[in-house]
């Protein structure tokens, strides 16, 4: 049975949450690298401020930083990173519960009069977004007017255990799978390249320094270097590629192992045990980066 779950097809909430957390992320590092350009233009006018546009050159760095600094307080008084995070905690806490429902697993378990079983799922939807107040005026609206449980969820309810164990090992199980795969290379190939760029830019710091003992009459762009070379420390450090990367590789192979265990399922209580391993396996990771995120 060929059965496609898309994210239109899960609640409104989960859509909303969704959406907002990418808008914050956006925002949080659109402002991150804003930041780090305009200290290194200041830097820049800085430098050549010497000559006849002395006044000129050093009024337009003022500016800059100025804005740079207008900008390290947005990022702190309006903390987009904090929207982000709890978005992707409601989005991630959403979609498992969505997941559950669907396979009939805990707390869903079957039952004769499926209405208690939506009701049960939407008092925990409502639990989850009580939970989560920071984000109420930034979730958009129009995803959530719809029913929280779509039709292609409550079709997936009713089908058998074979049907349902298929549909989560190509919808669920496959999509995260490939989904962390690809965030892993990202990442991988992300870090590879910044830390080529700062040990060029270091390399280059060190020929120069070496350069001015020679002549030290030479004015050079050393100071500008050191902070295109701090800049992309800082944007590593934003980023997280290498830490995304190696832990966006072990879920991969968790996952793997998961997704060889539903050849042994043969009864409603043991696919519900299994969807409760996977969905844990799932969000162990987001759960672990949320976690060292409010260290």
């Amino acid at each position: 049975m060929e059965i496609t779950i898309e994210d239109k097809d899960l609640p409104g909430l989960y859509q909303s949450a969704n959406s907002s957390s990418i808008l914050e992320q956006n925002k949080y590092f659109y402002g991150i690298g804003a930041y780090l350009v305009l200290l290194i233009l200041a830097a820049l006018f800085t430098f050549f401020s010497d000559g006849q546009c002395n006044a000129i050159y050093k009024i337009v760095s003022t500016i800059l930083f100025l804005t740079a600094l207008f900008i390290m307080i947005w990022l702190r008084t309006n903390k987009p990173d904090n929207i982000w995070y709890n978005g992707r905690a409601v989005a991630e806490s959403v979609k498992t519960r969505a997941w559950r429902w669907m396979m009939r697993a805990e707390p869903y378990i079957d039952c004769e009069d499926v209405e208690i079983m939506r009701k049960h799922f939407v008092t925990d939807l409502k639990i989850i977004l009580e939970q989560n107040k920071s984000l109420i005026g930034k979730l958009g609206t129009n995803a959530s007017l719809d029913d929280p449980i779509s039709k292609k969820m409550s079709f997936v309810r009713t089908l058998t255990l074979k049907d349902r164990i298929e549909v989560y090992r190509k919808e669920r199980i496959a999509n995260e799978a490939l989904w962390y795969s690809k965030k892993s290379r990202f990442n991988k190939k992300r870090a590879t390249f910044w830390f080529w760029v700062t040990v060029g830019l270091h390399g280059l710091a060190i020929i120069l320094l070496l350069y001015n003992i020679k002549e030290p009459t030479f004015k050079l762009p050393i100071s500008i270097i050191a902070v295109c070379a701090s800049s992309v420390l800082t944007w590593l450090q934003a980023k997280k590629h290498n830490e995304l990367s190696s832990s966006y590789t072990l879920t991969v192979h968790e996952i793997m192992l998961i997704r060889a265990e539903t050849n042994r399922i043969e009864s409603e209580e043991e696919f519900s045990s299994y969807i409760m391993n996977c969905e844990n396996a799932f969000s162990k990771e987001h759960t672990q980066w949320f976690a060292r995120k409010n260290e």
